[in-house]
């Protein structure tokens, strides 16, 4: 595979990866970190790093709304709930565990 095409690729299964998360907005970000060590935050973050590589100024609003479909305080208000106390522990265990 030539290196342009894989890209496409890979650029093509990130957009659907956002599609289905943004399908899913119940599937909160603590659950994420919880089950896969990721979030959309991450993503975010990933996203601007990738930008910022080739030049292109993003802040990290900007790439968040990239991720999120709508401006971060939006998707907050609407869909983001507080951590029950079992998520907060297990991201905490998780947290403590990736600390050396």
């Amino acid at each position: 595979m030539d290196p342009a095409t894989r890209t496409e690729i890979e650029a093509a299964a990130f957009r659907k990866l956002v599609e289905h998360l943004r399908k899913y907005p119940e599937v909160q970000n603590l659950d994420l970190m919880n089950l896969a060590y990721f979030c959309r935050n991450c993503m975010s973050k990933w996203y601007r790093g990738a930008a910022a590589e080739r030049g292109v100024e993003l802040d990290y609003d900007e790439a968040r709304e990239i991720v999120y479909g709508m401006p971060y305080a939006d998707y907050k208000r609407r869909y983001q709930r507080e951590g029950t106390p079992e998520q907060l522990e297990k991201f905490a265990a998780a947290e403590r565990k990736a600390t050396p």
